[in-house]
């Protein structure tokens, strides 16, 4: 008996248009299942689909988990995703090597930096 890790589910005011600002950051195609909720599919070997969900509530206080992504170019991926539409963050990280962004619904992520 094991558990394999096979979706990250976010909830989502509007999952669509969260669906579609996560696959133009990733480059990952996105669509809908069955269900109506809109699917990001990785790459083979990029880990977990993602799966966005419609919720009534609004998010207010920081994630209790968030994501990581290792660009080859921190400040170009920052600038990058600003320009879509992430902010900066400030959750009290302090002075780091990561910047913490958040996306258009105010879900918190760090970009790294380069290994």
């Amino acid at each position: 008996m094991g558990l394999r890790f096979t979706e990250i589910c976010i909830d989502a005011h509007d999952p669509e248009a969260l669906g579609r600002w996560w696959s133009e950051a990733l480059g990952w195609p996105c669509g809908t299942d069955e269900d109506g909720d809109v699917l990001l599919t990785p790459p083979s070997g990029a880990g977990p689909t993602w799966l966005f969900v419609v919720v009534p509530e609004d998010k207010v206080v920081k994630n209790r988990i968030h994501l990581d992504f290792t660009p080859d170019d921190q400040q170009a991926e920052v600038d990058r995703l600003i320009g879509m539409g992430a902010r900066h963050v400030d959750i009290g990280q302090g002075e780091q090597t990561w910047v913490v962004l958040a996306d258009p619904e105010g879900n918190e992520f760090c970009v790294l930096a380069p290994d």
